[in-house]
């Protein structure tokens, strides 16, 4: 698909951005495969939850301080905005093509949510097996069973659930000409004058680096508490 004359690449998504993106879907991809060969894999699954919390630590407050595209600001939509935009009704200052959509937004922010939910009840989780969460001492024998029976059902197949919609929805957009995948990898999507760029300078990308350091640090800390 040749692309108009007038449009040029535009930085969208900043490096973190995109290391946090192919991180997160590393990691749940590799969480759900260690949950189901269990055993001594588990130990490794207890590792993983820890870098997505740490990842979603960083994510939270690079939705603050990150280049402009990966702010939550740029994406989170009234709830007016959101209904132009389903019924086609776009301006010329809404740029919904750049970054997320108003649709795309829901389900960042969902799969944010969701992931949080299930890393705090791995945290506090009891498989009355051999492998309890860091947190686990922390709470009522009762609370920890039913945080490892969302854990095991309910959490893990919404999980799956938003990923396969995530897939469907790269696949739709694909097909009709937009693809989603090439900017996350390069950072830069062809884009008319006038729309702004994230930044994503040695400034921020060192900004970004102590903010990693401070969350590993924070995972490493919850860690240590199942000593």
């Amino acid at each position: 698909m040749t692309e108009p004359a007038d449009l040029r690449p535009v930085r969208v998504w900043d490096l973190p951005t995109r290391c946090f993106h192919w991180l997160l879907a590393g990691a749940v991809i590799a969480l759900v495969v260690t949950a189901k060969v269990g055993g001594a894999a588990m130990a490794w699954h207890m590792r993983l939850g820890l870098l997505v919390l740490a990842l979603l630590v960083f994510r939270v407050l690079w939705g603050f301080v990150g280049g402009h595209w990966s702010r939550f600001g740029s994406f989170l939509r009234m709830p007016g905005t959101v209904l132009r935009y389903l019924r086609g009704d776009h301006r010329a200052d809404d740029h919904f093509e750049v970054g997320h959509n108003p649709l795309g937004a829901f389900s960042v922010m969902a799969m944010i949510g969701i992931l949080a939910i299930q890393v705090a009840t791995g945290l506090v989780a009891d498989d009355e097996i051999a492998t309890t969460g860091p947190l686990n001492r922390f709470v009522a024998s009762a609370t920890g069973l039913q945080a490892t029976a969302w854990h095991k059902g309910w959490g893990q197949w919404l999980i799956i659930g938003l990923v396969v919609l995530h897939v469907a929805a790269i696949v739709s957009y694909r097909l009709r000409g937009n693809n989603l995948v090439g900017p996350m990898l390069s950072g830069d999507k062809p884009l008319p004058p006038g729309v702004p760029a994230s930044s994503d300078s040695p400034r921020t990308r060192l900004l970004a680096l102590a903010l990693v350091a401070a969350c590993a640090g924070l995972s490493m800390w919850i860690a240590k508490l199942g000593g």
